[in-house]
């Protein structure tokens, strides 16, 4: 695999042998390994080592193509750069996307961290491990069905024909474990917990098996729930979940292509509740996928979303900042159209009088643990949803485990219904965040 330097040497000798005088890439190079287990015996191993390269190549009168590539040795790279050119040839003529006007910018910081890899069999011993401890917490944990212990390093990179050259190298380690129990005269139940960290040896094993396990003996005596409305309390899962699943509300591409829940126009208007507050920021401390330039080469940085319930922000790439006058945010990812994505939510509210709730002592609250069934309850257009959840109904300073229930409502009207915002933030794969509180949501049993 040839490294980053060499890529660009190679891809500026080829365009100039090809008469190409404007042209970006934008790319990764990974390798990765995962193991799973089953029933005390390695299930799975996988490694791979990969190269994906987008190629576009702008011509003489200013119309672009684009290309992928996996194969990126001087022909491969040459070819990619002769498709991309012939393909210009048939690019769009308005809102042609241009290099970022931010290509050289300086990054808010460099990033070049890689723990050292775990061997696989290392790998295998810890998940085996957590296995058998998981399965021993409780007589009904019956099989650890879903696991996982994975691996990544990534090599990011962008430059163009005028000489930008951005590169970020990173490793992540994430673990997995998801239970099902067998019970005489119960119904199968199950519940999971997931870690992350910059390497395997950092990753925090005992607690992830420490979660799965009391989740699901929490859930191993489960009641059915009266159909009403009731306060729902939001995990910081769960949150960012339904988040993500209307992230149309701030893309500045949807916008523009009329697939979002707001409007240009929207900018400075109450969508929440005041205590509610929201950025989209990839070099937060706590996250673990940093990204410091986007797929574009534009640096990213803290994007302000939602200020008090103010809808005061999009997410943009160079063209929709273009677009709607604006600078662009680092949130493109480049393909056949660029499109417009988030990199880490970060959920907090500026309130300080605030009396902190206890779950521990709520009467007759919803807490939703884990939505399931985004692709298919949500309609992202219209803003609302219909999602079963695990989840448990907290009584007399008791959590009572649902058997079966599902949580729906309108997630503008659900975000203006938020009565209280927990003081404690939660690290999650997609974000940090706390416990949301929301009144009058629909519960509805089986």
């Amino acid at each position: 695999m040839p490294t980053i330097q060499e890529l660009a040497t190679e891809a500026k000798a080829a365009a100039s042998r090809l008469g190409i005088h404007k042209f970006d890439m934008a790319g990764s190079i990974i390798d990765e390994s995962s193991v799973k287990v089953d029933q005390g015996k390695p299930d799975q191993v996988k490694a791979s080592n990969r190269c994906t390269v987008a190629v576009r190549v702008w011509n003489d009168q200013g119309s672009v193509g684009i290309t992928s590539t996996t194969n990126v040795d001087p022909v491969g790279l040459e070819l990619a750069l002769k498709t991309a050119s012939e393909a210009s040839f048939f690019g769009a003529t308005e809102n042609v996307p241009d290099f970022s006007p931010e290509f050289a910018a300086p990054l808010a910081k460099e990033f070049h961290e890689k723990a050292a890899p775990t061997g696989v069999s290392d790998l295998l011993e810890k998940l085996l491990g957590a296995e058998k401890e998981l399965k021993s917490a409780h007589p009904a944990i019956a099989s650890v069905p879903y696991n996982s212990i994975a691996q990544r390093e990534s090599d990011r990179f962008y430059l163009n024909s005028e000489g930008a050259m951005r590169t970020e190298s990173a490793s992540t380690a994430s673990m997995y474990l998801y239970t099902k129990t067998e019970a005489e005269g119960k119904k199968p139940r199950s519940a999971g917990a997931f870690r992350i960290s910059r390497g395997v040896e950092h990753l925090d094993v005992e607690g992830c098996v420490k979660e799965a396990a009391e989740k699901t003996i929490s859930h191993l005596d489960y009641e059915k729930i009266t159909t009403g409305k009731y306060t729902v309390v939001f995990s910081p899962e769960a949150f960012l979940d339904l988040l993500r699943a209307f992230s149309n509300l701030f893309n500045a591409q949807n916008i523009l292509d009329k697939q979002s829940l707001s409007t240009q126009e929207s900018l400075g208007t109450a969508i929440a509740s005041p205590l509610l507050s929201l950025a989209d920021d990839a070099l937060h401390p706590a996250n673990i996928g940093v990204t410091t330039f986007d797929g574009e080469g534009t640096p990213t940085r803290r994007t302000s979303l939602i200020t008090d319930g103010v809808l005061t922000g999009f997410l943009h790439s160079s063209g929709t900042a273009k677009r709607l006058n604006t600078t662009p945010t680092g949130h493109a990812n480049m393909g056949a159209k660029v499109t417009v994505s988030p990199h880490f939510y970060h959920v907090f509210s500026n309130a300080s009088t605030e009396q902190e709730l206890d779950l521990k002592t709520a009467e007759n609250v919803v807490l939703v643990d884990d939505l399931q069934a985004l692709h298919a309850g949500v309609k992202a257009l219209q803003g609302s949803f219909s999602l079963p959840f695990d989840g448990w109904l907290l009584k007399g300073g008791k959590r009572i485990s649902v058997e079966s229930a599902t949580v729906a409502g309108n997630f503008l009207s659900l975000l203006k219904s938020i009565t209280h915002i927990g003081k404690e933030a939660h690290l999650t794969p997609s974000g940090v965040c706390p416990y949301i509180w929301v009144e009058e949501l629909s519960i509805t049993g089986e």
